[in-house]
């Protein structure tokens, strides 16, 4: 998944037709007298023959490339780490083969990356790294020890995931020297977008993830295959954003693909046209835009400078009993029809611990949950309950049921107006990114990469 790398093995080289065998020759076909012009730009005949065979199943997932090589297993642990974001589903035997080639075009760019760090005289030292990696592991909720345990149950190894780590670092911290402090953005253009925004309150704001696959003319059929069969897989469970870092060509690939909140008209058109007609949760694409094509994720949506109902913080008080390992269902209807019409006397918490206490359910709470934070089937629910009362039981045989109490609730507030170093920082993150992608498709030209 993702976009055919664009390394050169070699230069182009006109072909010497003197010193090939006679029999070769009388094999050429000429192309016709007026041929179309060739949109490549590379006056490639019309009328091709390929001297020799290309077995693509003879190629090893192994290269070296100026010199650094990428092994076998550096292919198969990062691989490991895909297969892992598809929590569970199957990926078919096709599928797998063609994701072990994009994980090998990865690690040749991510090569590239570090040699080019390291030319400019950067260098990323492993307490760095391992501080990164410790953070990761934070995130999974796990020490760095358990996270490795986890990498290695799952095929790959806390090596592979600290190479990734010491390519981002290295590249972000190239681009800050090379790319970033040629970069500029007038304090008219922020101060146009502060305008706008304060002239649109209350129009939508969308939180995006998106997954750019770059393209040129000559592989954006296959880029595009990539996408979709990117999407394929997240819908059957992977996970948007493991697909993001590995395979995004987005400087946003490092946070997961995350755009942050902002508005439709800040977007690329294609991209801001999607964003419009898409619902929370959904994806759409691939979308063509220039340079290549995107995937949208929305994650969210509110409106600009107007308070959201769903950044309300609740005090809530959870009930909730469970089920006997057996239990059927016809008893764990009656058991929670029991549960429902004892949780319809509760009038504030006071007597929310009586019930409980009646029924033996479990009591929990929770000071500080936000409305957005909780799963979409109850958001607006909880948006329309006053404090005091409880929700209607909901849950599962195998989960039990459950009721959450609101003990108090903090409303948000007006949204305070647009902050102009956001706006700035936004803007000159998309600059640094377009200019990333021509300085790494420059290294993949100049590359000798030799594959094993």
């Amino acid at each position: 998944m993702g976009v055919v790398s664009n390394v050169t093995l070699k230069s182009f080289r006109p072909l010497r037709w003197a010193v090939l065998p006679a029999a070769a020759i009388g094999c050429v076909a000429f192309a016709q007298t007026n041929p179309a012009p060739d949109p490549s730009g590379l006056n490639i005949p019309a009328d091709v023959v390929v001297f020799g065979k290309n077995d693509p199943s003879l190629r090893k997932p192994t290269a070296v490339v100026n010199g650094d090589i990428i092994t076998r297993t550096d292919v198969e642990q990062r691989l490991a780490l895909i297969v892992a974001a598809n929590a569970g589903a199957a990926i078919p035997p096709e599928e797998l083969e063609r994701l072990r080639t994009q994980v090998l075009r990865n690690l040749i760019d991510e090569t590239l990356e570090i040699q080019e760090a390291k030319g400019n005289k950067i260098e990323i030292t492993q307490a760095q790294i391992d501080e990164s990696y410790a953070r990761v592991a934070r995130n999974f909720k796990r020490t760095p020890e358990q996270m490795t345990a986890y990498l290695k149950q799952m095929g790959a190894s806390d090596a592979s995931l600290k190479r990734q780590i010491h390519g981002e670092l290295a590249w972000n911290r190239l681009l800050q020297r090379r790319v970033q402090p040629f970069v500029n953005v007038s304090q008219e253009e922020v101060q146009g977008i502060v305008d706008r925004l304060n002239a649109s309150k209350g129009a939508t704001e969308v939180h995006m993830g998106e997954i750019f696959l770059s393209s040129t003319p000559e592989n954006a059929a296959e880029v595009a295959n990539n996408a979709r069969r990117i999407m394929q897989q997240v819908r059957q469970g992977g996970s948007f954003v493991a697909y993001a870092r590995q395979f995004s060509e987005a400087s946003t690939a490092a946070v997961g693909g995350d755009l942050g909140w902002v508005r439709p008209e800040q977007l690329p058109d294609a991209l801001a046209q999607a964003s419009r007609e898409m619902q929370v949760g959904q994806m759409a694409g691939p979308i063509d835009i220039p340079g290549g094509v995107s995937i949208l994720y929305k994650i969210d949506q509110r409106q600009v400078l107007t308070a959201d109902p769903r950044d309300a913080v609740l005090s809530l008080r959870q009930l909730s009993i469970t089920f006997p390992q057996g239990t059927t269902q016809e008893q764990a209807t009656a058991r929670a029809s029991q549960f429902a019409e004892a949780t319809k006397t509760i009038a504030g918490c006071g007597s929310a611990q009586k019930v409980a206490e009646q029924l033996g359910a479990e009591m929990v709470d929770n000071d500080q949950v936000k409305i957005r934070d909780l799963p979409e089937q109850l958001q607006a629910l909880m948006t329309n309950i006053q404090v005091g009362q409880a929700t209607p039981p909901f849950g599962s045989a195998k989960d039990g049921v459950r009721v959450l109490v609101i003990c108090g609730r903090d409303d948000p507030q007006v949204a305070s107006g647009p902050n102009a170093e956001t706006i700035m920082a936004q803007l000159e993150e998309e600059r640094v990114n377009m200019r990333a992608r021509r300085y790494l498709r420059d290294l993949r030209r100049d590359a000798v990469v030799d594959y094993r």
